[in-house]
C-alpha cells in the first residue's frame, strides 16, 4: 500500500534577517490588503510613506537584538520539533513567512517539488484574525495555484484554548508571578498584538479569541483572585486600536507601585 506524503506548512509573520530589510518588509506589511483596506494605489503610496519613516525608529530596534529578527530562527525550532514528534518520513515540515521570505510564492514551489498527496496549513496565530491566518492562508492559495499545487489542502484555522497551548502559557505565567512576588503582590498583564478596533466592528473574531485564552489560563492556574488586565500593544497610524493600550497598563502599574508580570 502507498504512503501517503503530506506536507505541513507552518505559517508566520516574518521579520527583517538584515538591517536592509528592515524598510522593504515593512514595505510589505504595510501593502498587505488585510492590514490597510485602502484602494491600492492609496495603499501603495501609504506603505512607501510609512515604511520610510518607521524604518530607521525599527533598524535601531532591531540592531538591539543582533539587528535581525529572531522570528525565523525560532519558527524553524517549532518546524524541527514538529517533525521529531511526527516521526514520518513521507511527512515533510515547510516554513512560510507573511512579509520576509521565506514567502509564499517560494515556499509553493518547494511543496511542489516535495509531490504531496495533502498540505495541511498550521497557522502559528492560535487566534485567528483576518490580519493575520486570513492574510496568511490567502495568500498561500494564490501562490499554490500559481506553482501548480493541486494536492488537497486543510488548514488547521485556530486554537486559542487548545489544551496544551493553555498549559504552556499557565506554566510560564506561573514562573513569571512566582519571580515576582517578592516584591508584591503582582499584576498580570496579558498583552496580545493589537489590531485596529473597526477590524472588531466589522466582525473579526480576534478580540473574542484573545478573551477566551486567557479565561483558560485563569482556570488552568486556578487564581480567582489575580489582579490582571487584558491588553494590546503594537498600535500604528491613527486610528482607534484594541484598547487598553499595553504601554498604558504598564505606566498604571508604575503609579500604583504594583509589580508587573507581562505574557505575551
Amino acid at each position: 500500500m502507498a504512503q501517503v506524503k503530506t506536507a505541513v506548512v507552518l505559517f508566520n509573520l516574518g521579520g527583517p534577517d538584515c538591517p536592509e530589510a528592515v524598510q522593504p518588509f515593512l514595505r510589505n506589511l504595510f501593502s498587505d490588503p488585510a492590514i490597510m483596506r485602502q484602494p491600492k494605489p492609496v495603499r501603495w503610496l501609504l506603505a512607501h510613506l510609512i515604511s520610510s519613516r518607521r524604518a530607521p525608529v525599527a533598524r535601531e530596534t532591531y540592531g538591539r537584538i543582533g539587528g535581525r529578527s529572531p522570528l525565523l530562527e525560532e519558527t524553524w525550532k517549532q518546524a524541527d520539533a514538529l517533525a521529531a514528534r511526527l516521526g514520518d518520513s513521507d511527512t515533510r515540515v515547510f516554513v512560510c513567512m507573511r512579509y520576509w521570505h521565506p514567502m509564499a510564492g517560494e515556499v509553493a514551489n518547494r511543496v511542489v517539488e516535495f509531490r504531496p498527496d495533502r498540505v495541511v496549513l498550521l497557522p502559528l496565530y492560535p487566534q485567528f484574525s483576518t490580519a493575520t491566518t486570513g492574510s496568511s492562508v490567502a495568500a498561500w492559495h494564490v501562490a499554490a495555484a500559481r506553482a501548480g499545487l493541486r494536492a488537497e489542502t486543510r488548514t488547521v484555522c485556530c486554537y486559542p484554548t487548545s489544551a496544551g497551548f493553555i498549559d504552556a502559557l499557565a506554566r510560564l505565567t506561573n514562573i513569571g508571578i512566582d519571580a515576582a512576588v517578592s516584591a508584591g503582590c503582582p499584576r498580570v498583564l496579558f498583552s496580545a498584538h493589537g489590531l485596529p478596533k473597526k477590524f472588531i466592528d466589522q466582525g473579526d473574531p480576534y478580540r473574542h479569541q484573545v478573551e477566551a485564552t486567557v479565561s483558560a489560563v485563569l482556570r488552568r492556574l486556578g487564581r480567582p483572585e489575580l489582579d490582571h488586565v487584558i491588553c494590546y500593544q503594537s498600535r500604528v497610524g491613527p486610528l482607534e486600536w484594541l484598547k487598553p493600550y499595553t504601554e498604558d497598563e504598564i505606566r498604571r502599574a508604575g503609579m500604583d507601585r504594583v509589580p508587573v508580570v507581562v505574557v505575551p
